[in-house]
């Protein structure tokens, strides 16, 4: 489904910076890169659909990386335009990831992204903010029947997705990935743990 010539990047000479920048940051993610190597042998996410709506910084290039090495088919479209490293995205393109993202892109431009990341077809999501998923819950309905599951990094994200749960509209299970029960029945009592069916 993911075609290479599905991404938006400011410019793709920026790559070069891009992939030393990505390399740098592996050597400081040691789990990651184990973690992809582990995944380069044995290939356990071997066509599995991934659309990702992430800060598209050199980290998250380098989670990127992995799930492409472990077999799947990964598309990605900036949550933060303003985090959005140009560089990183233009490397991203170059490995074989198509990337939509570029640093200050205006509202209509962020929609269009995710569009094009669920164009995709998922059958996992990676989301930060729930736009991702809400998009894919609101305008994109004819998509969710083959979405298996998806992880939400941000408290702000789970609360959007706990609303759409407890309106019985969530329509597969998702993983609050930087979760901590105690901290979130702390903050926000009622809420209860984890997201989804």
């Amino acid at each position: 489904m993911t075609s290479a010539n599905q991404y938006d990047v400011k410019d793709l000479s920026l790559a070069e910076a891009g992939r030393q920048r990505i390399a740098w940051a592996s050597r400081e993610m040691p789990v990651i890169r184990l973690i992809r190597e582990r995944f380069a042998k044995e290939k356990p996410l071997k066509d599995i659909r991934i659309s990702g709506c992430l800060h598209i910084t050199t980290e998250t290039a380098n989670l990127a990386l992995a799930l492409k090495d472990g077999g799947a088919q990964v598309i990605l479209c900036a949550s933060n335009p303003l985090s959005t490293q140009d560089d990183a995205a233009a490397a991203l393109v170059e490995y074989g990831i198509p990337t939509n993202a570029i640093k200050g892109e205006d509202e209509t431009t962020y929609y269009k992204h995710i569009n094009t990341a669920l164009d995709n077809k998922p059958q996992l999501t990676v989301d930060d903010g729930a736009d991702l998923v809400a998009t894919l819950h609101s305008k994109r309905k004819d998509l969710l029947q083959n979405v298996l599951g998806g992880t939400e990094e941000t408290t702000t994200g789970v609360i959007r997705l706990r609303s759409l749960a407890k309106a019985g509209e969530l329509r597969y299970p998702i993983i609050a990935v930087r979760h901590r029960p105690e901290h979130y029945r702390r903050y926000y009592p009622g809420h209860q743990y984890p997201v989804g069916r």
